[in-house]
């Protein structure tokens, strides 16, 4: 019940979420009289203006950059160097898939899940000794879960059944930071090597951390390359883009400070 109510509550402050809420409550409030016909114009106005700053796409960019920046990118040498190198473990966190029998595994994954697997795939093929361990549970009773989605996928990208480990439990990264930390039991000191979306990067981290596992950070699925494609001219720019990587950024920050109220980071 508590993880219903956290996502629903998330989902409402989420900008277009908000937004329209802001402008549907306005709206009720002009078929009143003063002063709560006011109050709805108010809420009409702030509710708009929320919604052009959140979709623009300078400020999209700014906002999910900060999240991207805290972790630099594990890049195409990172494996052959400490502390990488040392590893013996890979953790790709799940990213969701469409329950559709009739798609192969990579075409079922949702664009951050396949991001972080190629992540992880890359990784496990420069680390020929590491276990790659995919995260996620099922949807419902009969249906795969989105590890051995993940896996399948895993599979057809080269990477042997054997070394592979589906970890079902957890329905959020807390928990799949704690389930980890059970199923790993003693060798929770070794480094492990965590694979996620950039924008995601830093609150995982610190859950896991918080868990007793050291990780490496190693960031895939960027919503925003700053150095490659930011232009100031973006913020002359409203388009879904721009709203996507708001949202990104704002449900992060929203993670982050629920963690932290909690004591969790």
């Amino acid at each position: 019940m508590l993880f219903l109510l956290k996502k629903l509550v998330g989902f409402s402050l989420l900008p277009l979420s908000s937004a329209l809420g802001m402008m549907a409550a306005g709206s009720c409030l002009l078929l009143f009289r003063a002063p709560f016909r006011n109050w709805g114009v108010r809420l009409l106005l702030a509710g708009a203006a929320w919604l052009a700053i959140t979709s623009n796409r300078g400020v999209g960019t700014a906002l999910v950059s900060v999240l991207e920046q805290r972790h630099a990118s594990q890049g195409p040498d990172a494996a052959r160097r400490p502390p990488l190198s040392t590893c013996r473990t890979i953790v790709v966190l799940g990213g969701g898939h469409a329950d559709n029998a009739t798609l192969s595994a990579n075409n079922r994954l949702s664009s951050s899940a396949l991001s972080r697997l190629v992540e992880g795939v890359r990784l496990s093929h420069a680390l020929p000794e590491a276990t790659l361990w995919v995260s996620g549970p099922g949807a419902g009773a009969g249906k795969p879960t989105h590890a051995s989605v993940l896996a399948e996928a895993a599979v057809s990208l080269g990477i042997p059944p054997d070394r592979i480990v589906e970890l079902t439990a957890g329905h959020d990264t807390e928990g799949e930071a704690r389930a980890f930390r059970t199923r790993i039991g003693a060798n929770a000191e070794e480094p492990v090597a965590l694979v996620t979306s950039a924008w995601h990067l830093p609150r995982a981290v610190a859950l896991f951390r918080k868990a007793g596992i050291e990780v490496i950070p190693c960031p895939a699925d960027y919503a925003s390359r700053r150095n490659d494609d930011f232009r100031f001219s973006d913020y002359f720019v409203w388009d879904p883009t721009g709203l996507e990587r708001s949202t990104k950024a704002i449900y992060e920050f929203l993670g982050l400070a629920w963690a932290k109220a909690r004591g969790r980071i």
